[in-house]
């Protein structure tokens, strides 16, 4: 099977083309063709009156090596890859050994437990927060109410940060493995639409994570692993002997001693309390860079027509994405679009009491009325918090407290209008042809009350370019919410090559929160890898 990439044809083809467009492009006539599959389809929207359609496609075909042979130099044919999933090992049948653990219900913590689960080690899963369909009620309270459960909300509870999302299950990591695959195979058993193995930049949106979430816990505990919810990790015991350091186990919330010698550490970035005590412990930790900022809307509309022209709404396209940056010569520091949700909103996402964070969300549909943005500024460690590992979160907490009171201490989010940032004066009075989409709700004030100043300065410099990339970006009605302060995780859990952290044995970091991710499928990806390294230590 050859793989060919790269084969553009017009929007509106009709299905006989794409057979056509191969056999032209391979120089075979049509009976040499056996058979062929998509294996992705993106867009290529540079000419916004000529939008092609782009795709790669796994072909079989009567004489496979003279056409390669042919087409020697052509480097978008190739033989297709291996994307098989292979495990690394299995457990022994009647295996009694330890089993391992895993902190964390989210991409990266239910990939691995996935994972063990598959290749027999029945894995113990413990969550803080509450089972997904329990955690969405809480989450919607504070939405709705203005009601915050600390322990049950965006950040905590089965399925992580990433089930209110847009879903996005695409990433730039390298994989050479296919392990991406793998993720999105196990997305689509679990009930994920079939067309995630085919589109260049799937999501699915939070309806969909939720039932998918479930569907995969369900296939964990009928392989044996056991999920324990609204379980904190309070505590780690660390045997030190002769130099060395290893885990022995986990002091839990419900006053239990769980023995553990080989736990995957996947809690996400706002585990805050968790890094605190790992770095009491004296588990590596080290201070890395994120960014903050606010989120940005825009009408859909806008963004469909500034980024597809004539094409705009057109249903194969589906509403239109953006990704931008600037690097501000005022400050410095780059400005940059951050998890773009076309047809979404933006949510209420803290996870402390008193603080006020955002992020987006958009359903599989993506078919609310305005899409959003994080717009985002760098943050580095030595330049902007020096003060050891745990100084990002305090700088996050500062930034989050202004916020909640400069919204009005009610979980109301600040906002203020585009063209009075630029002017550098407080929104008031009417929103204007922007509406805001956050609840509980957006109060107009002044986002410097809650920025740093060289945040500000890289907005008003960034803006108005942006404004002459995406035409009606920099529309003075539009609204920026503040404040987007948990793009990644502020710090990392240093790990060695074997995937343990450098000098507690049997702690394996990973995902998100260990600083090793950034989204749904790279956390996924990183979760299978853990897992793997765990069972070959354990199993091996």
């Amino acid at each position: 099977m050859l793989r060919l990439t790269d084969l553009k044809l017009p929007l509106d083809h009709a299905p006989e083309d794409l057979d056509r467009a191969i056999c032209e492009r391979l120089e075979i006539e049509p009976g040499d063709l056996v058979r062929y599959a998509v294996a992705k389809r993106g867009n290529d929207a540079r000419k916004k009156t000529a939008i092609k359609l782009v795709y790669a496609i796994d072909v079989t075909l009567r004489d496979e090596a003279a056409v390669l042979a042919r087409h020697a130099g052509d480097q978008h044919l190739r033989p297709s890859p291996d994307t098989a999933y292979r495990f690394p090992v299995m457990a022994p049948e009647g295996w009694q050994g330890q089993r391992p653990v895993v902190i964390g219900a989210g991409p990266c913590g239910l990939l691995a437990a996935l994972i063990l689960a598959q290749m027999g080690l029945k894995p113990i899963i413990i969550e803080r927060g509450k089972a997904v369909r329990e955690r969405t009620k809480d989450t919607w309270g504070l939405w709705r109410r203005s009601v915050l459960n600390p322990e049950s909300n965006v950040q905590f509870g089965e399925g992580g940060a990433g089930t209110f999302s847009d879903g996005k299950l695409y990433s730039r990591i390298k994989d050479p493995r296919h392990l991406g695959r793998k993720v999105l195979v196990e997305f689509v058993k679990a009930g994920a639409p079939d067309d995630i193995l085919t589109e260049a930049h799937p999501h699915i949106g939070t309806f969909r994570l939720v039932t998918m979430v479930m569907s995969i816990r369900e296939t964990i505990e009928q392989l044996g692993g056991e999920y324990r919810f609204q379980t904190r990790v309070e505590d780690f015991e660390i045997e030190e002997t002769g130099g060395t350091r290893k885990l022995k186990g986990l002091h839990l919330s419900t006053g239990e001693f769980l023995p553990a010698s080989h736990v995957v550490m996947a809690v996400g970035h706002s585990a805050r309390d968790t890094f605190h005590v790992l770095h009491d412990r004296g588990v590596h930790i080290e201070a890395k860079p994120f960014a903050i900022g606010v989120r940005i809307e825009h009408p859909q509309s806008w963004i469909d027509t500034a980024r597809y022209g004539p094409f705009a709404g057109n249903k194969i396209l589906g509403p239109a994405a953006y990704s931008i940056s600037h690097q501000a010569k005022s400050t410095g520091r780059t400005v940059y679009s951050f998890c773009m949700c076309p047809g979404g909103r933006v949510v209420a996402a803290t996870s402390e009491e008193g603080r006020v964070v955002t992020n987006g969300m958009s359903q599989y549909s993506r078919a609310e009325f305005n899409a959003n943005s994080g717009l985002v500024v760098d943050i580095d460690p030595a330049r902007d918090y020096p003060g050891g590992p745990l100084a990002g979160i305090a700088f996050q907490r500062k930034w989050e407290s202004l916020a909640f009171t400069a919204g009005g201490s009610n979980y109301k989010a600040p906002g203020q209008k585009l063209g009075d940032l630029l002017a550098g004066q407080a929104s008031s009075g009417d929103f204007g042809s922007v509406v805001p989409s956050y609840q509980p709700g957006v109060h107009l004030t002044d986002l410097s009350q809650c920025l740093p100043d060289y945040v500000m300065q890289s907005f008003r410099e960034a803006l108005p370019v942006f404004g002459r990339q995406v035409p009606g970006y920099d529309h003075p009605d539009v609204i920026l919410t503040g404040v987007e302060t948990r793009t990644s995780s502020p710090v990392r859990i240093t790990r060695g090559a074997d995937l343990q952290s450098l000098n507690t044995a049997g702690l394996y970091p990973a995902g998100e929160g260990a600083g090793y991710a950034g989204g749904i499928l790279s956390a996924a990806v990183d979760g299978i890898r853990v897992a793997e390294a765990l069972a070959l230590d354990l199993v091996g």
